[in-house]
């Protein structure tokens, strides 16, 4: 199995205070802070990439496995939240994502349903998170 390495590039745009371009494995994205926080809001906020980048993982799991199993799977659909702190947390500065999923498919049994929501708890980018990752920051 090849080593997959993801690359992103990152620039300041000057259109706000915060405005980034973001280039990651060819596809562009718009990215800032919201107005409230002194951006311009010209697009998604790093939590908010960083959500977003647990739900598509998600979906992305689930389909994978009900396609491995060959289950009658129509539909995933995810939302999540991200919040600082609050209900469960440890601290006020931990935190802390729910998931939602909907499985749409008639003709899923319960205990296809059950594993598939299990799957869902088990994708990369949701165990990356609640691993240790390592992070280097180099001068460049």
């Amino acid at each position: 199995m090849t080593e997959t390495i993801t690359t992103a590039h990152i620039i300041e745009t000057g259109e706000s205070r915060f405005a980034v371009d973001i280039d990651v494995m060819g596809h562009a994205i718009k990215g800032d802070e919201p107005l409230d926080a002194g951006g311009g809001n010209l697009g998604p906020a790093p939590f908010d990439l960083l959500t977003a980048a647990l739900g598509e993982c998600t979906a992305m799991t689930v389909r994978w496995y009900a396609e491995q199993q060959k289950w009658p799977l129509e539909k995933v659909e995810v939302t999540l939240t991200h919040r600082k702190g609050g209900e469960g947390a440890l601290s006020a500065r931990q935190d802390v994502f729910a998931k939602t999923i909907r499985i749409i498919g008639p003709d899923l049994t319960d205990e296809q349903r059950r594993k598939l929501i299990a799957v869902a708890a088990k994708c990369p980018v949701q165990r990356a998170l609640e691993g240790t990752p390592l992070i280097h920051t180099v001068a460049g």
